[in-house]
């Protein structure tokens, strides 16, 4: 059992659960509201993230400013953002796209809180079938005679610990998205 290379993968699940839970809104602007949006752009030959067409701001705390480096483009963006069903509307002025975020009422939050939730709840079972896979590696070896009985439990117990660990990493996360989802 090479612990390295499961804190990697355990890793590779938690930055993921991070910009997952990064693009839940919170009644705060971020760019990570709009920066993974797909939009069609060039006459719907190519299919983009909002990231890589333009520069995301956010100005103060209401108003996220998207300033595409094509200009050209800046139509198919703000149809492309209105598309994603987020609910944002965002608006045309001048050479840029502004987004104002509403405050967000009593039942939004209760709603981005299951959304939350079912995101938590997702990278949990990512990091708990990593340590299923292991475990069966383990299962495998101690079948094979290449781990004794002790050597077997060590490292059932050693995966259980860091699987721990990243179960606590991502609860951690998503506890502090819900102080920022309850804050009014």
């Amino acid at each position: 059992m090479d612990d390295a290379s499961i804190k990697k993968r355990m890793e590779e699940v938690l930055a993921l659960v991070k910009s997952d839970i990064a693009s839940v809104r919170s009644g705060r602007a971020t760019p990570a509201i709009v920066e993974d949006l797909a939009v069609v752009v060039y006459g719907g030959q190519q299919r983009l993230k909002v990231q890589e067409l333009a520069t995301i701001s956010s100005p103060d705390s209401q108003t996220i400013v998207i300033d595409p480096w094509d200009k050209s483009i800046i139509g198919e963006i703000r149809k492309g953002i209105e598309s994603a069903n987020v609910g944002l509307s965002p608006s045309i002025d001048g050479q840029i796209i502004r987004i104002s975020i509403p405050p967000m009422t009593s039942e939004d939050r209760e709603k981005f809180i299951r959304v939350l939730s079912a995101k938590i709840e997702s990278g949990r079972v990512m990091i708990r079938q990593i340590r299923g896979d292991v475990m069966r590696d383990i299962k495998t070896a101690f079948e094979d005679k290449e781990l004794s009985e002790d050597e077997k439990f060590n490292s059932e117990k050693q995966l259980q610990g860091i699987t721990d660990e990243y179960i606590e990493k991502i609860e951690q996360i998503g506890e502090i998205k819900k102080r920022e989802l309850l804050q009014i």
